[in-house]
C-alpha cells in the first residue's frame, strides 16, 4: 500500500473520530448551558409564585374557601408556563404539567433535580413555605426537554459532519500525500536502476527541500559508497590472496625442491660417508630455515596490506625501539647495539607494524652490516624533527651501491650471497608507506656502511588507497612512489 493511501486512510479515520470526541463534549457543554437556564427559570418562577401560595395556604388554614380559590387561580396564573404543587399537612394543590402525585418526590430538593415518570422527565424545585400558623412545601416543576430538541438537534448536525469529514479529509490528505510524496517516488525511481555488481552508475540528487527525502537520499548515497569501498577491499582482499598464492608457491619451489633433492640422497645413499650426510643435513636446515622465514616474511605483508584505520594508535617510538633493540641483542649476543633516543617522540600508527619496521631494520643490519672483521656495530636513532619522527639505522658494512638504492626495497630483491627472503627491506617500505611516512638509504655518518632513514609523521593521516606490496613483480615501488606523491 502507497504512503499517500495510508496518509489518506488514517486520516480519514482520524478526523471524523476527533469530530466526534468534539461532538460529545459540545453535546455536553450544550446541555449544561441548557439546565442550567431552566434551572434559573425554575428559580425566578419559584419565588414569583411563592407569596401566592403562602396566601392560599393560610386562606386554607382560615376556612376562608372564597379566599382561598381565588389565591389558587392567582397560584396558577403566575406559575405561567411551569407546573405548581403546594403540599401541606392536610391539603394539596396543584396544576400544569407535573408528574402524577404517585411518583416520590425527595424531602426537600434546595436545588433543581431531575424526576422521571413513564419516559418523561421534569426538573423540580422546592421551596419551603412558613407562615404565622401554616407551613407547606411549595414545588415547581417544568418539562425536561432539552435532550429533546436542541440537543437532538446538534447530535445529528454532529453525526453528519463526521459523516461528511470521513471521505473529504481522506480524500484532501491523499492529495496532500501525494504531492508530498512526488520527490520520494522521484528518488525511488532513480534508485531502482542503480545495480552496483554490474555498474559503477551512483545516485544524482538534487537537493529537493524536503528534509526527510535528501536525508534519504544522503544515506543512498553514504550506503553505496561504503558498498564501493568495501568491494574495492574485497577485490583488494582477493587480489592479495592470490598473488600471496602465487609469491609463495613461486619462492618455496625452490628451497622445497632442494630439501626434497637432498631427502632423497638421504634415502637413496644410506651408507652415505659421515662428511656427505653432514653437508646433506646442513643443507637441509639451511632451507628450512630460509622456508620458515619467507613463510613468516609473507604472513606480516599480508597482515599489512589488510589492516585498518582502527588498529591505530598512539606509539611510543623510543619504546618500540628499545624493545626491537633488546630482542636484536638477544637474538646476537656478539653485536655492539646502540640506541640513542630522546625521550617522548610519538606517532599515531600501528604498533606491531612499527616493531615490523624496526626488527627488520635491525635484522638487515645485522646481517649486511658487519666490518670487514665480521663484527657488527648498528646504532639506532630516535629523534624528533617538527612535526615528523626521524628514525635512523646505522652500520659499519660495505654499503649500498648508489645504483641499487632504488631497488633493494622490492620483493625478493636479494643482495650477493643473502640468505634472507628478500622481503625483510619490504617490509619496511610497506611500513613506512603505511604511516604516511618514507625511508630512504644512504652512506653512513663517517662515509662508510650505509644509513636507512624512516621518517614517519606525528598525526599519521589516511591510509593508503592501494596497498599491494603482495601484488605484482615491482609492488613495493610502486606503492611506495604513490605514497609519496601524496593523495
Amino acid at each position: 500500500m502507497r504512503l499517500s493511501t495510508r496518509i489518506g486512510l488514517a486520516v480519514g479515520l482520524t478526523v471524523p473520530l476527533l469530530v466526534l470526541a468534539s461532538g460529545w463534549l459540545l453535546l455536553n457543554l450544550v446541555a449544561r448551558d441548557l439546565h442550567r437556564e431552566e434551572d434559573n427559570h425554575l428559580r425566578r418562577r419559584a419565588a414569583a409564585v411563592l407569596p401566592d401560595a403562602r396566601a392560599l395556604l393560610r386562606a386554607t388554614a382560615a376556612d376562608r374557601r372564597r379566599a382561598a380559590d381565588t389565591r389558587e387561580r392567582l397560584l396558577y396564573s403566575a406559575a405561567l408556563d411551569v407546573g405548581v404543587r403546594v403540599v401541606a399537612a392536610d391539603a394539596t394543590f396543584s396544576g400544569g404539567p407535573q408528574p402524577s402525585a404517585s411518583v416520590a418526590l425527595p424531602a426537600r430538593a434546595a436545588g433543581p433535580v431531575t424526576v422521571r415518570q413513564a419516559g418523561r422527565s421534569w426538573r423540580a424545585l422546592s421551596r419551603p413555605i412558613a407562615a404565622d400558623t401554616v407551613s407547606g412545601t411549595l414545588w415547581v416543576f417544568q418539562p425536561d426537554t432539552a435532550d429533546r430538541t436542541q440537543l437532538q438537534l446538534v447530535r445529528r448536525r454532529v453525526v453528519m459532519t463526521a459523516l461528511l469529514a470521513a471521505p473529504l479529509s481522506g480524500l484532501l490528505a491523499w492529495g496532500i500525500a501525494t504531492g508530498a510524496t512526488g520527490p520520494l517516488r522521484r528518488l525511488g525511481r532513480r534508485t531502482a536502476g542503480l545495480d552496483p555488481r554490474t555498474s559503477t552508475t551512483r545516485l544524482r540528487h538534487e537537493p529537493t527541500g524536503v528534509t526527510e527525502v535528501d536525508e534519504l537520499a544522503a544515506t543512498l548515497r553514504t550506503v553505496l559508497a561504503r558498498y564501493d569501498e568495501q568491494a574495492a577491499r574485497t577485490a583488494e582482499a582477493l587480489e592479495t590472496a592470490r598473488s600471496f598464492s602465487a609469491a609463495a608457491s613461486h619462492e618455496l619451489r625452490t628451497p622445497l625442491m632442494s630439501m626434497g633433492t637432498n631427502l632423497d640422497i638421504l634415502v637413496a645413499h644410506p651408507g652415505l660417508p659421515e662428511p656427505d650426510r653432514t653437508e646433506v643435513v646442513t643443507d637441509l636446515r639451511h632451507e628450512h630455515a630460509r622456508l620458515l622465514g619467507l613463510l613468516v616474511m609473507l604472513r606480516e605483508l599480508g597482515r599489512g596490506d589488510l589492516v585498518e584505520a582502527e588498529a591505530f594508535r598512539t606509539v611510543d617510538v623510543a619504546e618500540a625501539a628499545d624493545a626491537a633493540v633488546a630482542e636484536a641483542r638477544r637474538r646476537d649476543p656478539d653485536a655492539w647495539i646502540t640506541l640513542r633516543a630522546e625521550p617522548g617522540p610519538t606517532v599515531h600508527g600501528w604498533e606491531p607494524g612499527l616493531r615490523l619496521l624496526l626488527d627488520n631494520l635491525l635484522a638487515n643490519a645485522l646481517a649486511h652490516g658487519r666490518d670487514p672483521q665480521g663484527r657488527a656495530c648498528v646504532t639506532v636513532g630516535v629523534r624528533s624533527a617538527g612535526n615528523e619522527v626521524v628514525i635512523t639505522v646505522d652500520d659499519r658494512g660495505p654499503g649500498v651501491p648508489a645504483e641499487a638504492r632504488g631497488r633493494i626495497f622490492e620483493r625478493f630483491r636479494r643482495g650477493p650471497g643473502s640468505a634472507g627472503s628478500g622481503l625483510g627491506l619490504t617490509l619496511v617500505a610497506q611500513q613506512a608507506a603505511l604511516h604516511r611516512g618514507s625511508v630512504t638509504v644512504a652512506d653512513g655518518p663517517a662515509g662508510a656502511g650505509a644509513r636507512f632513514e624512516v621518517r614517519l609523521p606525528r598525526a599519521g593521516g589516511a591510509l593508503p588507497d592501494r596497498r599491494d606490496w603482495l601484488i605484482g613483480t615491482a609492488g613495493a615501488n610502486r606503492s611506495q612512489r604513490s605514497h609519496k606523491e601524496g593523495p
